[in-house]
């Protein structure tokens, strides 16, 4: 990780390497994350978009397959079902996910409350890294995750083993 005038600007974690695009700013540190970026809002959105990037430690933050559920339980009338896939990047397991719809946001135990956010798109990914589970999530409204899902891709084909 490297720090720069304060702000938290992580591209390694859990033996996970990974390069932002260049559009996405880091912002300061936050509890529980390895990095978070925050992505300008497309013309006509009123909200920039976030991706969250987590790492709870090894053994730590749930199984796949929770996630993804849990993910998915964070949208009220899903525009249409959740796509997944699995696929292997650098040699690692990684499964993504895309859904949109009403979003009401971070679950869990430091969730105070529901806030329904309709028009909202999630693309996530679940990395199964050397020192345990790293998870993206790209979150914001619909019209700007599309526009930077291309960005989201390329940071997904940058990860590498750290060495």
């Amino acid at each position: 990780m490297l720090c720069a005038a304060g702000l938290l600007h992580a591209e390694t974690t859990a033996g996970l390497r990974w390069t932002a695009p260049a559009a996405w700013k880091a912002q300061a540190e936050r509890p529980m994350r390895a990095a978070t970026y925050s992505i300008s809002a497309a013309t006509g959105d009123k909200e920039d978009g976030e991706c969250a990037v987590y790492y709870f430690g090894p053994s730590q933050g749930g199984s796949v397959e929770a996630n993804l559920k849990r993910w998915i339980g964070q949208f009220e009338h899903p525009e249409h079902e959740a796509q997944t896939r699995k696929r292997t990047i650098a040699g690692l397991n990684v499964t993504t996910i895309d859904l949109s719809g009403a979003y009401t946001g971070a679950g869990g135990p430091m969730a105070t409350g529901k806030t329904s956010k309709s028009g909202f798109r999630l693309l996530g990914a679940i990395v199964e890294a050397p020192e345990g589970i790293v998870f993206f999530k790209f979150t914001g409204p619909a019209k700007t995750v599309a526009a930077h899902q291309a960005n989201f891709e390329n940071l997904l084909k940058s990860l590498t083993v750290q060495r």
